[in-house]
């Protein structure tokens, strides 16, 4: 048994290496293309405006050109389905329940691409009324994540700002997720990488969520759950309860939600209800049960107490992040 229990974590380590390395703040994917790797989404209220931010390329240095022109960044929106808020272990965790997960679809969808110098190159906006109020910005920004190992780095961000009357009257719940899209094999495009609420796909238990839409999601995690693979029930049979590999891969019973942003009216705007750029989520995700950010935040960082403020002041007008570091 004590032999076994050494050799399974040299395999899994053999088998599994993008769930172990490379963990970054939007998924624990390798990326040959940083710039299809989603770095964070955000959502809340300005006056009577909905700011919507996505954020790709992780630790990003260098300056222009990049290889952006491959790439479609995508924001989706369901307007219809419906969201609960009695169950309170959800409202923390997700800030609510989705009642039919297996329903989500979108009624509002947000196409970008950009050009290499990260202007916009097209965009098209579809389900929302008056797409021509809609203001939008491109470009390199400071990373608003609060983590040590990504202050002083940018972001390229895509920011919308949208009127409330564009959506329909008397719109109180959404669901906000997006995606990055790119070519795969000759001229077949794929889905790369997926966001929707902050600190999921980022952990290794949520790998598989990457490219699967959010209709499908929930029955994945409880299939994943349920029936895990033959290397992975070994694993969890033979590892004690306190192993990284328990810490890393089990599903937990909170999982059983789709990977999607709720964003509410009913409710002050603040993660889990949307995500505002100062919202803290390493720190708050882990008083509800995920950790590890947290505990990279002290790995990588010997500040006491730990910085929970942006490493730049955030504008106060559109497009409202960080102006960028230099490049270096």
């Amino acid at each position: 048994m004590k032999r076994l229990r050494i050799v399974l974590p040299i395999l899994l380590l053999l088998t599994l290496p993008h769930s172990l390395f490379g963990s970054d703040h939007a998924d624990s994917m390798k990326f040959q293309d940083m710039e299809a790797n989603i770095t964070g989404l955000f959502a809340f209220p300005r006056d009577d405006q909905l700011i919507v931010v996505l954020n790709v390329f992780r630790g990003l240095t260098d300056g222009p050109p990049y290889k952006m022109e491959p790439f479609d960044y995508i924001i989706y929106m369901d307007l219809d389905s419906k969201v609960t808020y009695d169950n309170m272990a959800d409202r923390v965790r997700y800030g609510g329940t989705v009642a039919n997960p297996q329903n989500i679809s979108a009624e509002v969808t947000i196409k970008f691409k950009l050009n290499d110098d990260t202007s916009l190159k097209e965009k098209s906006i579809d389900g929302l009324k008056n797409p021509d109020g809609i203001q939008v910005w491109t470009g390199v920004r400071d990373d608003p994540f609060i983590f040590p190992p990504f202050f002083e780095k940018n972001v390229i961000s895509m920011v919308v700002s949208i009127p409330m009357s564009s959506f329909p009257e008397g719109q109180q719940d959404w669901l906000l997720w997006a995606t990055t899209e790119g070519p795969r094999w000759w001229f077949w495009r794929k889905q790369i990488d997926h966001v929707g609420r902050s600190n999921r796909t980022q952990l290794a238990r949520f790998n598989f969520l990457n490219t699967l839409p959010p209709n499908e999601q929930a029955a994945a995690i409880q299939k994943k759950r349920d029936n895990p693979s033959w290397f992975l029930r070994l694993l969890l049979k033979f590892m004690p309860v306190e192993s990284l590999f328990n810490y890393l891969f089990r599903i937990r019973p909170y999982d059983l939600q789709p990977d999607v942003m709720i964003y509410t009216t009913r409710y002050p705007a603040g993660f889990p209800n949307g995500r505002r750029l100062e919202d803290d989520v390493a720190n708050l995700t882990c008083e509800w049960g995920d950790c590890i950010l947290m505990e990279l935040s002290y790995v990588q960082d010997n500040k006491t107490p730990r910085v929970t403020t942006n490493d730049k002041p955030f504008l106060d007008t559109f497009p409202y992040l960080a102006e960028p570091w230099p490049a270096r």
